[in-house]
């Protein structure tokens, strides 16, 4: 990022013993950004949150947030930083109101009334800030989680997987929020393994087992995606998917539930795509051309990264 980034990294690295859990990750978060690391379980997100918090040291490689060292100025960087882990911990035996008081007292924050206030009109909270946090839904912890998070103003929050296990209309709510802070001009870094969320971050690094495979913005990550993409939608979908691969005029063959992603060099080939699915006994209910989304970008470039790693 060319403006103003808060955060750098180069080359960082860390391991468990015989685990490459991040490998020479390097990238450059520019302020107000919201910056969205995506990837499968095991790919290295939590391990770069943490580090990036000054939580865990790196192995090898370095970083700096807000111009501080992660290793050297740890407990600096902690007092400019919000986090919101995946296993962040409420206290289910105290109110609404009580969690921030308790999160602002740990931050050393002594005048926190009126931001308490405004945190809870903010998340909509308001009306239950009496409610033991054991009693509030799933939706509603994630936004109390995020209040006690930002009680003490941090100029980046760090947000781990923040909306997984929570249901959509919790989730819209969340990123409305989340959309408001970034006009506040708060820089937002988040893992999550939701590609549709993705697409609303200003820019994406997608991971795979530590590996960095693609960092741009969503717009630019979906041109990497070559061919043309026909959605079929079809009967007995695994065996068209291990019909399709074998077929000479196929680049890729994605499955999406109840339907096939089909990448052609040329749409034109459907023609041949049909004859050949009929020819093996599959009916075709439906197709049509879409445009790439980020899954299919990933799928792609994870296919392709594990297919060199096989031939090397």
């Amino acid at each position: 990022m060319a403006l103003d980034p808060v955060i750098k990294t180069k080359s960082l690295t860390r391991t468990f013993g015989t685990l490459t859990a991040v490998e020479s990750l390097s990238l450059s978060i520019g302020r107000g950004e919201m910056f969205g690391i995506v990837g499968p379980d095991g790919s290295g997100k939590t391990t770069t949150i943490r580090m990036l918090c000054g939580i865990l040291a790196p192995t090898s490689g370095s970083a700096t947030v807000l111009g501080f060292d992660v290793v050297q100025q740890a407990d600096r960087i902690k007092r400019e930083i919000g986090y919101l882990s995946q296993r962040f911990s409420l206290y289910g035996d105290l109110s609404v109101d009580e969690n921030i008081e308790f999160f602002a007292e740990i931050n050393g924050v002594t005048d926190f009334e009126k931001m308490r206030n405004e945190l809870l009109d903010f998340t909509r909270l308001t009306p239950f800030r009496e409610r033991m946090a054991e009693k509030l839904s799933g939706g509603m912890k994630q936004k109390l989680a995020l209040a006690c998070t930002l009680i003490h103003t941090p100029k980046i929050i760090f947000l781990d997987e923040p909306t997984t296990g929570v249901d959509p209309v919790s989730r819209r709510d969340f990123w409305r929020i989340l959309q408001s802070l970034l006009k506040q001009g708060i820089t937002i870094i988040m893992t999550t393994p939701y590609l549709d969320e993705a697409e609303r971050c200003t820019r994406v690094a997608m991971m795979d087992r530590g590996a960095l495979l693609e960092m741009n913005t969503p717009d630019e990550v979906k041109k990497r995606m070559t061919g043309e993409i026909i959605e079929v939608v079809c009967e007995n979908v695994r065996a068209a998917q291990s019909l399709l691969k074998r077929h000479r005029k196929v680049l890729e063959v994605q499955a999406f539930g109840d339907r096939l992603n089909v990448v052609l060099q040329d749409p034109k080939e459907i023609a041949g795509i049909r004859k050949a699915l009929s020819e093996g006994g599959i009916t075709v209910q439906s197709w049509r051309k879409v445009e790439p989304s980020l899954e299919n970008v990933f799928i792609s470039l994870i296919t392709h990264s594990k297919i060199e790693e096989e031939m090397t």
